[in-house]
C-alpha cells in the first residue's frame, strides 16, 4: 500500500470528539486523517445556541463547530469529505474502505460516528431542529425558562427530562401514547406529584406548528378517539429513543444491549489499536465537552499505542477487561 494511503492514526467522524482527538493527535506527531461524511463539526452545527461549553458563554453550534475545525487545521490535520463503508481490523494494520473504492491503513482507528435520536417522522420536526425542536434538555432547557414545552415520551429519559425542565420552564407537559408511562414508579411519582408537569395520555404529535421566529405550537392527536386539537407552547423536546450509529463497528468489538460500544476509561474497544468515542461509547452523560474528552482521551492512548507498535513489530495490546 502506497504511503499516502498509510497513517498512523484514521479518525472517523467529524464531530466534537473527532475534531478533538484530530488536535492532541497532531500535537503527538501521528500521522493522522479525519474522515467524515457530512459536515464538519456533526450535530451540534445544528444547535443555534449553545451555553454550556466551558470558555464560550455564549455561540452557536455552528460557530463552535467552526473554532473546533479551525484549531484541528491549525495544526495541518487532514481532512476528508468522504464516507467509511467498512472497518476491517488486522494484527499489523487496520484497514478503512471509503465509499470511493479507496482503502486507507492505519496502526491505530479512532470511531466518533455518534448516534441519532429517533424521531417523529412529523411535519415540522426537521426544519425547527434548533427553532424549538430539541433532543436534549440539559442542552436547551435553559433557552425555556418560564415557557410552555411539551416532552414526547415514556421512558426513564423523558421522565428524567420533564423534571429538569420543570425547573426552568412555566409549564411542562408529557404527551405520551399509552396509559401508563414505562419509566420507572419513583420516577412516575415523581413526575405525577410535579404541580408543573400535566400528562397528556393516549397523545401523539402530528405536526410541529411554527412561524418564522420558531415554535408556536403542536397539533396533538387522541390515540383512542382519533381527535385532533391544537396547543400553543414554545418547545418541543423529544425522547424516544437514540441510537448509536453502529453499523461500520466490525465483529469482535463488544457491545452493550442497545448498541453502545463498551470500552475502558482509555476508550479501548476489545480490538487493540480501535477506539470509541462521543455518543457512540456507552456512557450515563451525552454532552459537547463529554464527547471532546473522549477524543482527547483516545487520541493519548493512540499515541502510546502507535509508539508502542514502531517500537516493537510484534506488539498487541488489548484490554483484558473487554475480552472476556
Amino acid at each position: 500500500m502506497s504511503e499516502d494511503q498509510t497513517y498512523d492514526l484514521i479518525i472517523v467522524g467529524g464531530g466534537p470528539g473527532g475534531l478533538s482527538a484530530g488536535i492532541y493527535a497532531m500535537r503527538a506527531a501521528l500521522k493522522t486523517v479525519l474522515i467524515e461524511k457530512g459536515v464538519a463539526g456533526g450535530q451540534v452545527t445544528m444547535s443555534d445556541e449553545v451555553d454550556n461549553y466551558p470558555g464560550f458563554e455564549h455561540t452557536s453550534g455552528a460557530e463552535l463547530s467552526m473554532q473546533f475545525v479551525q484549531h484541528a487545521e491549525s495544526y495541518g490535520l487532514e481532512m476528508r469529505n468522504q464516507e467509511v463503508t467498512e472497518i476491517e481490523p488486522g494484527l499489523d494494520w487496520h484497514k478503512v474502505h471509503l465509499d470511493d473504492g479507496q482503502v486507507l491503513q492505519a496502526h491505530a482507528v479512532i470511531l466518533g460516528v455518534g448516534g441519532s435520536p429517533r424521531k417523529l417522522g412529523i411535519p415540522g420536526e426537521d426544519d425547527y431542529y434548533g427553532k424549538g425542536v430539541s433532543y436534549c434538555a440539559v442542552c436547551d432547557g435553559f433557552f425555556f425558562r418560564d415557557k410552555t414545552v411539551i416532552v414526547v415520551g415514556g421512558g426513564d429519559t423523558a421522565a428524567e427530562e420533564a423534571l429538569y425542565l420543570a425547573k426552568l420552564a412555566k409549564k411542562v407537559y408529557i404527551a405520551h401514547r399509552r396509559d401508563e408511562l414505562r419509566a420507572s414508579k419513583i420516577l412516575q411519582k415523581r413526575v405525577l406529584d410535579d404541580c408543573k408537569i400535566d400528562v397528556l395520555w393516549n397523545t401523539v404529535l402530528t405536526e410541529i406548528l411554527a412561524d418564522d421566529a420558531g415554535v408556536v405550537g403542536v397539533r396533538l392527536k387522541d390515540t383512542l378517539s382519533a381527535e385532533e386539537r391544537t396547543m400553543d407552547l414554545d418547545g418541543v423536546f423529544v425522547f424516544i429513543g437514540f441510537e448509536p450509529n453502529n453499523q461500520i463497528v466490525p465483529a469482535g468489538i463488544k457491545m452493550n444491549a442497545d448498541g453502545y460500544v463498551m470500552t475502558n476509561d482509555n476508550c479501548e474497544t476489545a480490538i487493540s489499536g480501535i477506539y470509541a468515542i462521543g455518543d457512540l461509547r456507552e456512557k450515563t452523560f451525552r454532552q459537547i465537552v463529554i464527547s471532546a474528552a473522549d477524543g482527547a482521551v483516545a487520541a493519548l492512548a493512540s499515541a502510546h499505542h502507535v509508539e508502542m507498535r514502531k517500537g516493537s513489530p510484534d506488539f498487541c495490546e488489548a484490554p483484558a477487561d473487554l475480552l472476556a
